[in-house]
């Protein structure tokens, strides 16, 4: 890869535009558009900012800076590496976490739906918070943020995971009101209760996998697929959050584009749906009571 005739970033930015386009790259991991992907990269190799002022996209890049740059557009166009892990950061509701592939690239409607406070759903302001699935945290992380007198636990069965949610923890500087747990869907954490539960579960079909844009299988496999067509962790979630929540408490819980199947198994549940931009990528919300009558029906 040579830097003939790249001298600038915003000759980079162009120069990685015009091949990611040419290399049907996908970019669902975030930046939504070869630009917004080429300029998070070429100024993230660099750690410069993304709001960069145009008036520096004209500067000349230093030797060492070319090499940067052009090895991780290399690794992005050959590898389809998602640019989060080259990086090992991505923006989630305007915050910064760390990733890699120990986790899910961050991404979510419920980076709209937490800044909303899930109002009017969530009756009361939430003193205690479980994010379960939790990964690399973001969930968890940004209702602290948003909630800053509750105090939030981050569940994952992934020990690998819990150590990017720890370091995330350091990062905002919230150990003091946010802690780990490493835990089994609900079953290490006894008979605690919380005001709000956030939980994005793996729900995609696992014969889909391999089917998924090579960026994808980046991500680790156990924190998206789930058996029964996917639904086998929503199903768990649904019949037992009810003995987590407090009286006044809720499950906001992602479920992709299962809603259709979870209203056809639960008929008597009125399920809430959350408004949100991410078409086909469900978000429902329960109070307490209704996730006990969940309990009642068979699913199985």
């Amino acid at each position: 890869m040579s830097n003939s005739g790249l001298a600038t970033l915003r000759d980079y930015i162009r120069w990685a535009m015009s091949q990611f386009s040419r290399a049907q790259l996908f970019f669902e991991h975030g930046p939504e558009s070869a630009f917004e992907e080429a300029r998070t990269l070429v100024l993230g190799s660099l750690h410069l900012p993304y709001e960069l002022h145009d008036k520096y996209l004209d500067c000349n890049l230093h030797t060492d800076e070319h090499v940067l740059v052009q090895n991780i557009l290399k690794e992005r166009i050959e590898q389809r590496i998602p640019a989060a892990y080259l990086l090992g950061e991505a923006w989630f509701a305007g915050l910064l976490f760390k990733v890699d592939k120990r986790v899910m690239v961050p991404r979510s409607p419920l980076a709209e739906l937490i800044p909303q406070q899930f109002a009017p759903w969530l009756s009361q302001t939430p003193q205690c918070i479980l994010d379960l699935c939790a990964g690399s945290g973001c969930l968890g992380i940004t209702c602290a943020i948003e909630f800053p007198d509750a105090e939030v636990l981050l569940a994952d069965i992934s020990a690998q995971a819990l150590e990017v949610a720890a370091d995330n923890i350091a990062l905002h500087h919230l150990g003091e009101r946010v802690s780990t747990l490493r835990s089994d869907m609900f079953a290490q954490l006894a008979e605690q209760r919380f005001d709000l539960i956030v939980c994005k579960p793996p729900y995609l079909e696992t014969e889909h996998w391999s089917q998924l844009p090579r960026e994808f299988q980046y991500e680790p496999q156990e924190s998206r697929t789930a058996e029964r067509g996917g639904l086998k962790f929503i199903l768990h979630i649904l019949q037992n959050a009810g003995q987590h929540l407090t009286s006044t408490g809720l499950l906001v819980l992602e479920v992709g584009k299962h809603a259709n199947e979870l209203e056809a198994l639960f008929p008597a549940v009125d399920f809430s749906w959350l408004e949100h931009s991410q078409v086909g990528n469900a978000v429902l919300a329960l109070t307490a009571q209704q996730c006990f009558a969940c309990q009642l029906v068979d699913a199985e």
